[in-house]
């Protein structure tokens, strides 16, 4: 029971933290992400362990295979990949900046400073890893309101 609990708590954690690409565009998410971001490991390494567990009962002496293992697994491996492997799984993408409007004083420095900031269009692996991520917290709320 303390180790379902645990997979889907760690499925709904790393997705959010996963699908932070997506999400963080929301104050309130980016809050919540950026106090935790730091420590995505721990959590990759927690669905890691519940997920190969299950994995392992469930092979072993269990009907079949279910879906939450495998996600857990999955967000486990993603979460946890800078750590073991030393590389980071996706170059996020840099943000959109337009160029400051020419003045007529003159400045310092060659170039204008940019104004305005924009979130970065998603594309490629990082906005599939970030899909996966809204599917890994679907999954873990299933988890939660499913009896084992």
């Amino acid at each position: 029971m303390l180790m379902a609990l645990l997979l889907d708590i760690a499925n709904i954690v790393g997705g959010l933290l996963l699908a932070i690409p997506l999400l963080g565009r929301f104050p309130v998410v980016a809050r919540v992400t950026a106090r935790i971001a730091p420590w995505r490991w721990l959590a990759g390494i927690v669905a890691l362990v519940a997920g190969g567990y299950f994995l392992i009962v469930h092979l072993v002496s269990g009907p079949h295979l279910f879906h939450f293992e495998v996600v857990g697994i999955a967000v486990g491996v993603l979460l946890a990949w800078e750590r073991l492997t030393g590389r980071k799984p996706l170059v996020p993408a840099a943000p959109v900046t337009t160029p400051a409007a020419p003045s007529t004083a003159p400045s310092p420095s060659p170039s204008p400073e940019p104004v305005a900031v924009a979130p970065a269009d998603l594309a490629g692996p990082a906005l599939l890893v970030a899909v996966f991520g809204i599917i890994a917290i679907i999954v873990g709320l299933q988890g939660l309101f499913t009896p084992n």
